[in-house]
């Protein structure tokens, strides 16, 4: 038997390692089963190469509890280790640096940046241990199996052992305060979480299997029941698998392994797989996105060689592709001491950027393959890919092949089909186009109606981030202006050089001016004369387009002008020259019926823009009533 001392003169070390090297204690068994997949792997690489003779047989990982002598043993099947390879692996390769770790942590309560001082996460165990024992032998032939055992202190022992089976097991004798590890449910829970995809078969206890009956089995046979090993995980999860060799059914199939609780069928996947520059695989899948959709739940996951690391994956992932679903794999990905933070640097952003490339040729795939069911699933996915000609400027750049612009009649149009739809009828007198829009067709029909009539095409623009993205579009597109339709009367909206003559003369116009803004409220609306068609209503509410569009902008966050969001709604009351009614209110020689007829063609306005609401609705209602007894 040996006995010694660790690399490292403190004394606190392990209670350090206990409370500050793994933000979370829980993944002490994903390291010691990622070490045992590591060793198994190994064993397999060195059996293909012809460096173990005879049949390695088919092996897996098992975890065990034991409540009763409080245990948890990991066993595995791979290469194992020598006494001198625990000398050097365990020993000193994991506490190299350990005294300046020492030194530069005993008071810190942070856990950032320790990676660099730990080679192994094995010692994670000492956070839910009180003794850790390995018993180990090698596959090399005619090395002897050792035991060795350390209780948190810098002190072990190492010795022989008998032991006739290839391969490691390692027990952690649990701590008080750690008991909750010993519970069938929460072992189970972190398999599924950290191991539910490796790549070594894992058992954790048997489970129940019951057998088919034969065809000819009698009607009242019972079917036989057997115990077979319970393993918990897919060792090759879809992901590992060539995109030839899946089916529609096993993408689908898989988003169902990956959220069980998930109900809805996503609309479309896309599979990952590069090795150069860096390794990746992976699916995504665009899910078919609802108002209660929680973007807390069922997020990407991050797997290193199929290791759950974290389904934070800000950084890899652009954000706008973040609620996309699936499963992400790199062994090029660098992360801190707990596995679940990125460390920003040139491979993460080629990661992020060929993911963006591969979802924009997916995008223009589906498209061009089948223009219709994309058209279907546009209305699902349009926010995502709305946000994503925002936010990056590649993505945009491809966007012109597959971003589609749907009209309030249904219609889909890319914009150069737009451009020639258009361009005729919409084009002003400045020679630019004009494309107009709504956000909210019922709140908007009169304008879009009156827009019709004219031949011009509406766009139904209705997701939260319209400003921004019509900005956006009118920055990167020559000579081309977006208009909400309600954003002035339609014969302004696209002003031609034909002008309508006023049937009121310059001297009435002067008389009528006065007498509304006298009777509507000056301090939100400002007062228009226009000569428009008379069959055109007497009064129009319009919002300027540039003051509406920043204070969207600036509620919706970013963009705009600094405090716009708090500045007051302002308005245009547009009043049609031209219309009988106006005439009326002009010829009309009392005061009173003068105010009425204002307040009455000023209300229906407002109620044609969504405006007329509590007391002011109230009055409206009995003044009607009034009007046609």
């Amino acid at each position: 038997m040996t006995k010694g001392s660790i690399n490292v003169t403190a004394e606190n070390i392990f209670p350090i390692i206990k409370k500050f090297l793994y933000s979370d204690h829980e993944i002490f068994l994903r390291e010691l089963i990622s070490n045992a997949t590591d060793a198994t792997l190994k064993l397999k690489h060195l059996s293909t190469l012809g460096e173990i003779k005879g049949d390695i047989g088919s092996p897996i990982i098992e975890v065990k509890i034991d409540k009763e002598k409080k245990e948890i043993r990991i066993i595995d099947q791979g290469v194992g280790m020598t006494g001198e390879e625990v000398e050097k692996y365990i020993n000193q390769v994991a506490f190299s640096g350990a005294e300046e770790f020492v030194e530069k942590y005993k008071d810190k309560v942070e856990d950032s940046g320790i990676i660099g001082h730990f080679g192994l996460g094995f010692y994670s165990s000492f956070m839910v241990a009180s003794k850790v024992e390995i018993f180990t032998k090698s596959f090399q032939k005619g090395s002897k199996a050792v035991r060795w055992e350390c209780d948190g202190s810098p002190e072990y022992t190492l010795e022989e052992t008998k032991r006739k089976e290839r391969g490691t097991e390692i027990v952690l004798h649990i701590d008080d305060d750690s008991l909750e590890f010993l519970e069938e449910r929460k072992i189970t829970e972190l398999l599924n979480k950290y191991n539910k995809f490796m790549p070594i078969p894992i058992k954790f206890g048997t489970r129940e299997e019951t057998l088919p009956l034969a065809e000819d089995a009698a009607e009242d046979a019972k079917a036989e029941t057997i115990t077979v090993a319970n393993i918990v995980n897919n060792p090759n999860p879809a992901w590992t698998k060539l995109p030839a060799d899946l089916k529609d059914e096993d993408y689908k199939s898989f988003y169902r392994e990956l959220y069980p609780m998930q109900f809805e069928e996503p609309l479309f996947n896309i599979h990952l797989n590069v090795d150069y520059p860096f390794n990746l695989t992976g699916i995504l899948y665009f899910p078919k996105l609802n108002k209660n959709l929680d973007p807390t739940k069922d997020k990407i996951q991050l797997y290193q060689n199929q290791v759950f690391v974290t389904d934070n994956v800000e950084g890899i992932v652009p954000d706008f592709l973040q609620m996309l679903r699936g499963v992400i794999d790199s062994p090029d990905i660098p992360l801190n001491v707990s596995r679940s933070y990125l460390q920003a640097d040139g491979a993460v952003k080629k990661i992020a950027s060929y993911i963006t490339r591969k979802v924009a040729d997916k995008l223009i795939s589906l498209f061009k393959n089948d223009r219709k069911a994309f058209e279907e699933k546009w209305d699902d996915i349009k926010i995502i890919i709305e946000y994503g000609m925002l936010s990056e400027d590649k993505f945009f750049e491809k966007s012109d092949k597959f971003a589609l612009y749907p009209t309030v009649d249904k219609t889909y149009f890319t914009f150069s089909e737009l451009e020639e739809k258009i361009k005729p009828a919409q084009t002003d007198k400045d020679g630019k186009l004009i494309v107009l829009y709504a956000s909210n067709e019922k709140a908007q029909h009169s304008y879009i109606e009156a827009a019709k009539e004219k031949g011009y095409e509406v766009l139904l623009l209705d997701s939260p981030i319209v400003s921004h993205f019509i900005q956006k579009l009118e920055g990167a597109k020559e000579n081309v202006q977006f208009v909400r339709v309600d954003g002035d009367h339609i014969e302004n909206l696209i002003k031609k050089e034909e002008t309508s003559i006023s049937k009121l003369s310059d001297e009435e116009k002067e008389t009528l001016k006065p007498l509304i803004e006298e009777t509507i409220p000056k301090e939100t609306y400002t007062v228009q004369l226009e000569a428009m068609d008379s069959s055109a209503n007497p009064f129009i509410i319009t919002q300027p387009e540039f003051m509406r569009r920043m204070k969207e902008m600036q509620a919706s966050g970013g963009g705009g002008m600094m405090g716009m969001g708090n500045f007051p709604d302002m308005y245009n009351l547009v009043v049609n020259t031209n219309n009988e009614l106006v005439g009326k209110i002009l010829a009309t020689k009392t005061k009173k019926k003068q105010e009425a007829l204002i307040k009455q063609a000023f209300d229906l306005a407002k109620l044609s823009q969504n405006l007329l609401h509590g007391e002011e609705l109230t009055k409206f209602i009995k003044r009607s009533f009034q009007m046609i007894k």
